[in-house]
């Protein structure tokens, strides 16, 4: 790690720099390179130790893993950062279009162990990721994607949306078939972000729409039928289900309640949205969902945001995940820029002070995973292919560096 940015104990004017914020993001970049580059089965080895880097797992590969690192390395490309990105990006590229990806039909395969499938799951999730990392090496430069990328458009329109109500169903086994009757928010927040990337690298318009058509109906319309905000979990048509996983508020992918960071998320591509779009619902629901999460998230006592809270916006797990922090970095700054509401800039110092305190292994330059209410780190991994892979901190670095027009 730079011993500057390790020795100095930043400000909110540091927080602010975007010479400090693009070192962070070459750190982050640092932590993953090159341990992660996996020579032996190709790819990336994502399965790494929060506290010293150590490889826990060499031959699982989980189809969000491969395709974040490679928007990882198309960014530290993008941002003329260290020589070895594009390459780095390249080499995921090539074990994602031929390995994860079927020839036969197009669709890529949820895990790999090593070069074998694993799980060929045809997750809604995962191929919205394929988008966006194919969008964001195309905008890099990076490997001749765009016929990968239009194939991989037809095969989400043809096998996952729904046009009534306008959304992604859930996933699907190798046959395409459905697993099962469960719909989410969570694989169409990030259907959302793909399809805004996708727009970003090809100006394609029937991205924006969609990305449009997503948002409206999840974040206006479906929000308006619950309790004005993001419920995550619905039924085979589209009703909210209550009660899904209500036994298992701690769900690592799919808990109960409100999750601060998928409205923290959602602020952000909301505020990314209207930049495209002149209508007002698109900021004002930004602001009432950021205000939900820091008023309902937020440890006024400790600091961070708590995992989730109910209808009532009571706490229900107090540990703290380190990514709704970064996508709270990112919606303040687009926020700020939205509204020139100092409030939001306030909590941009606030939420990097809380993590630059607590959550960054200032001697690694990673992020910890998970932090109990009182800020100790978690010492467990939970056994699966790691999906994080400092993806949320690079993209969060990634967009204080565009509203401060650093980069592109």
């Amino acid at each position: 790690m730079s011993d500057t940015q390790h020795s100095i104990r930043p400000t909110a004017s540091t927080f602010r720099d975007p010479r400090w914020v693009y070192q962070h993001l070459t750190n982050v970049l640092k932590f993953y390179h090159p341990t992660c580059i996996d020579t032996t089965y190709g790819g990336y080895i994502p399965q790494l130790s929060d506290h010293d880097g150590t490889i826990y797992d060499s031959r699982s590969k989980m189809l969000p893993a491969t395709c974040r690192l490679i928007f990882n390395y198309s960014v530290g490309s993008m941002l003329d950062g260290p020589s070895w990105c594009e390459q780095a990006a390249e080499h995921g590229l090539s074990y994602l279009l031929n390995h994860h990806r079927d020839a036969e039909t197009g669709g890529y395969a949820w895990v790999m162990n090593g070069r074998d499938v694993e799980d060929p799951t045809r997750s809604t999730y995962g191929h919205a990721f394929v988008l966006f990392a194919l969008a964001s090496a195309g905008k890099a430069g990076i490997g001749d994607v765009d016929e990968y990328l239009e194939d991989v458009t037809e095969i989400i329109e043809e096998q996952f949306w729904e046009s009534d109500p306008g959304l992604f169903r859930s996933n699907l086994d190798a046959d395409w078939n459905p697993i099962s009757t469960y719909r989410g928010q969570n694989a169409n927040m990030h259907m959302c972000e793909a399809h805004l990337a996708a727009y970003d690298y090809t100006g394609d318009e029937h991205y924006l729409d969609r990305a449009y058509t997503i948002a409206e109906n999840l974040a206006l319309t479906f929000a308006d039928r619950g309790d004005g905000l993001l419920w995550e979990h619905y039924s085979e048509d589209w009703e909210l289900d209550w009660e899904y996983n209500r036994d298992q508020p701690g769900h690592l992918f799919r808990p109960w309640g409100y999750q601060p960071g998928h409205l923290l998320e959602w602020s952000k591509l909301l505020v990314s949205l209207s930049h495209h779009r002149d209508d007002d619902w698109l900021v004002e629901r930004a602001v009432r969902f950021f205000d939900a999460a820091v008023e309902n998230g937020w440890d006024d006592e400790y600091g961070g945001f708590v995992y989730n809270f109910d209808r009532d916006g009571e706490t229900i797990v107090e540990d703290k995940y380190y990514w709704p922090l970064a996508e709270g970095i990112g919606a303040t700054v687009l926020l700020n820029e939205a509204t020139g509401d100092e409030r939001f800039l306030d909590w941009y110092d606030r939420i990097w002070s809380y993590t630059w305190e607590n959550v960054v292994n200032r001697g690694n330059g990673n992020w910890y995973f998970k932090l109990t209410r009182e800020n100790e780190v978690h010492s467990d991994l939970d056994g699966s292919p790691e999906v994080k892979v400092g993806y949320h901190q690079i993209n969060a670095c990634y967009e204080v560096l565009r509203t401060a027009e650093y980069v592109d």
